[in-house]
């Protein structure tokens, strides 16, 4: 039985999932600038932004986890799952994840992140 409660949580898997967007995001970027695309700035732009976006996000995320004594260690992985740590509040607790399900989730902040636009 997990002692986190489901905001915290959320915050935790934050800390989990928006570093890993950011990677994908500057993949796909140095993609776009190598592209052989006739008009690539507005491409660029976009990425750029919704990089900013998600760094101001994952910024906030680790204010939180700061003042509510949270970390986040990842602790193993195969082809199947991925195991982290959680540092909560004086506990420790490991949670397993399964690969596609990050996938998937990555995906749908992806999503997200593209389709905001106060950038």
């Amino acid at each position: 039985m997990t002692r986190i409660n489901e905001v915290d949580r959320d915050v935790l898997e934050q800390a989990i999932y928006l570093p890993m967007i950011i990677i994908i995001l500057e993949r796909d970027l140095k993609i776009i600038e190598k592209s052989p695309f006739k008009i690539k700035q507005p491409y660029i732009t976009l990425m750029e932004n919704t990089i900013k976006n998600v760094q101001r996000d994952l910024k906030e995320v680790k204010n939180k986890m700061r003042k509510g004594n949270m970390r986040v260690n990842q602790i193993g992985h195969d082809e199947s799952f991925t195991m982290y740590e959680f540092h909560y509040k004086g506990y420790d607790e490991q949670h397993n994840y399964f690969n596609p399900r990050i996938r998937n989730r990555c995906e749908e902040l992806l999503n997200f992140y593209i389709k905001k636009k106060d950038f």
